[in-house]
């Protein structure tokens, strides 16, 4: 789901970010960071640019049916008000 080089390139983000003091524990922080980026990016709900892009493909798909069927349906409407009128009118 996240890019692991994502997650690294933050993690050396915030790593380069800190003060120099904390800097100096090592790798261990930034394996740590990363550990922990890992672990909170995977609680949030969240999906890749290609599952986005794709739902918003199916989205726009759907869309557009909608539109078509809205329109059939107001021609239907339209004409079954005509025929109505004509049958009131033989009555």
């Amino acid at each position: 789901m996240l890019d692991p080089k994502k997650i690294e390139q933050i993690a050396r983000q915030i790593h380069n970010a800190m003060p120099k003091g904390v800097k100096e524990f090592g790798d261990d922080v930034e394996k740590k960071l990363r550990t922990v980026l890992q672990s909170q990016l995977s609680k949030l709900d969240l999906v890749n640019r290609e599952e986005f892009d794709v739902q918003t493909q199916v989205l726009l798909r759907t869309r557009e049916k909608l539109v078509a069927l809205e329109q059939r349906l107001t021609e239907l409407e339209a004409r079954q008000e005509g025929s109505d009128k004509k049958t009131e009118q033989a009555e």
